[in-house]
């Protein structure tokens, strides 16, 4: 049977997920830390872990290092969880797409209140010019046309 690349990375997410909360005891490893995803190679030799970690960029980098130093095992939790002969090397990555995701909606959200506020602001604009009504009839307006005089 052969063990396609994706099988092997839900095991291996799975596996790491369930580490990362129950099993690791290191104070280091945050629990706020998920498995985002696991990318493997295709020949099975390595995994990319990528992890996500709620909080600012020093609790990321010391989960990290919490990670690395129980490396060994992680590993054997992998092994003991797949059926394979070959387990791929674990490689754990700071997941950055969330994080740079939420920029990315902050960004949008800042834009789009500028633009309300200046659409508010020609609204403003547009309300304090005086009306001269009388001089332009709006265009949306039916224009009348003059009757003919009748003949008696």
């Amino acid at each position: 049977m052969r063990f396609r690349p994706e099988r092997i990375a839900s095991v291996v997410q799975q596996v790491i997920g369930e580490a990362i909360s129950i099993r690791l005891s290191d104070p280091r490893i945050s629990r706020l830390a998920s498995v985002t995803r696991v990318q493997v190679s295709k020949d099975l030799g390595y995994a990319d872990v990528y992890i996500s970690v709620m909080g600012d960029d020093a609790k990321a980098r010391t989960t990290l290092r919490g990670l690395d130093a129980a490396h060994g095992k992680v590993q054997g939790l992998v092994a003991d969880a797949l059926p394979t002969r070959q387990v791929p090397i674990l490689r754990f990555r700071l997941d950055e797409s969330i994080k740079k995701g939420f920029e990315t909606i902050q960004l949008i959200e800042k834009s789009m209140e500028e633009i309300r506020q200046r659409e508010a602001e020609r609204a403003a604009r547009a309300d304090a010019k005086p009306d001269d009504s009388s001089d332009n009839p709006p265009a949306d307006r039916d224009e009348v046309e003059p009757e003919e005089p009748k003949d008696p």
